[in-house]
């Protein structure tokens, strides 16, 4: 039997549907149009096709006869991201990321693994970003950054330089963080969640939701570990 590397997306959301072309077209430029088989890992939908491609239970996955296997973990909440990542850790399969072709990466960036770079997106220099990042279309990350671990950046999010986003944060679509400082950098807190369109002008406290313009709070919630 001619097996070949098997790819798998994990969800089938939106996120994943929007993952699943970029991560057709990075592998096609590596393996050729036919030396790897893509598919989808849901289980709520095993046994179902979506956007014409099959969609797997994750057991399913584990046990399909393949060269070797890999998974891109294509949800964009946190918590449930970091549930996964353990879930693929038992089981020992192995984590590729998924860049898009247009994504611009300038210099010394350095970022984990598990990374979704969808297309568009800017990385700009003297950056350091986690495992598990997400950065959807047309966000940037501008110079002296730190990024935790299982970060999304939803489309269009502006985060300017010298700026800490912890883990689990969450930001919203075009969502604006304001530059900080070398000495004193703007801190998104861990599992913090900051809205859609907000412009964050003040540090924003672990676990905590903001919104608005200037950015405020309105709940607390609990840490997503």
């Amino acid at each position: 039997m001619n097996l070949k590397p098997l790819f798998a997306i994990y969800g089938v959301g939106g996120c994943g549907r929007g993952i699943l072309p970029v991560a057709e077209e990075m592998l096609t430029g590596k393996h050729g149009p036919n030396g790897f088989d893509l598919l989808f890992v849901d289980d709520a939908l095993s046994g179902s096709s979506v956007n014409g491609r099959p969609v797997l239970a994750f057991t399913e996955f584990l046990h399909t006869p393949a060269e070797s296997r890999r998974i891109c973990l294509a949800v964009a909440d946190p918590r449930t991201r970091y549930r996964l990542a353990e879930k693929c850790g038992k089981a020992d399969v192995d984590i590729f990321s998924v860049h898009a072709a247009n994504v611009v990466i300038m210099d010394e960036v350095q970022i984990g693994e598990g990374a979704v770079l969808s297309p568009f997106v800017t990385l700009t220099s003297n950056i350091i970003i986690g495992r598990h990042f997400h950065g959807n279309l047309y966000s940037y990350v501008e110079h002296d950054c730190v990024i935790g671990d299982f970060v999304t950046l939803a489309p269009g999010v502006r985060c300017n330089g010298n700026v800490r986003i912890d883990d689990y944060a969450y930001l919203g679509s075009g969502c604006v963080l304001r530059q900080g400082t070398p000495s004193a950098p703007l801190v998104i807190g861990r599992g913090a969640f900051v809205g859609m369109g907000a412009v964050v002008t003040k540090s924003v406290a672990p676990g905590s939701t903001v919104v608005g313009c200037p950015a405020k709070p309105i709940k607390k919630s609990s840490l997503p570990c």
